[in-house]
């Protein structure tokens, strides 16, 4: 099994947050690999089903972004699953211009208060990541304030752009591997 994590945060208010793109992502690809709806288990919105030969699960926290791993602890005890191999966060990055994407295989959280808490309940670093460009933070601004705005339209357009390549190379990842989707997705 494969599960693909978009961390935001829930309810209307942020639906169109800088801090909600990841679950913009896997709203998409729950849209384009035909899903299904998400329904509630437990503190995540998931959505799952075959997709080529993997089985994929979709999940939205629900906990809010600090305390996404929350949600992500569970993964821990399923037979089979190994973080290192089976797991794609996506998630938004103040330090890439917006529509820059870029896939990575573990590392610090980066500041990234969502990533730190995904780390500490999976207890490793050792997981892939998605990571979609909302900044540059403008100079003088307070960075939980900016990624809890809404897009600038421009801004907008441009990430929703994004989405229906995003769903490649996402399958990229899935079906070759992290290494793959970097060598043909980073920009």
């Amino acid at each position: 099994m494969k599960v693909i994590c978009g961390l935001g945060n829930p309810g209307p208010e942020y639906e169109d947050t800088r801090h909600n793109v990841g679950w913009w992502v896997v709203d998409r690809l729950s849209y384009d690999w035909d899903l299904g709806p998400f329904r509630r288990e437990g503190r995540a919105l998931v959505a799952g089903g075959r997709v080529g030969e993997h089985y994929v699960r979709l999940l939205k926290p629900l906990t809010f972004m600090n305390r996404s791993g929350s949600a992500l602890g569970a993964l821990r005890g399923l037979d089979g699953f190994d973080p290192t191999s089976d797991l794609l966060v996506v998630v938004d990055e103040v330090a890439l211009d917006v529509g820059r994407v870029r896939f990575r295989p573990g590392g610090s959280a980066g500041g990234h208060n969502g990533l730190r808490s995904v780390q500490a309940a999976l207890g490793t670093t050792e997981y892939d990541r998605l990571r979609i460009g909302v900044g540059p933070l403008p100079a003088g601004r307070d960075l939980a304030e900016f990624v809890l705005e809404d897009f600038e339209p421009d801004e907008e357009e441009v990430v929703a752009g994004l989405l229906p390549g995003i769903t490649g190379a996402v399958l990229d990842w899935l079906e070759e591997g992290i290494e793959v989707a970097m060598n043909r997705h980073n920009r």
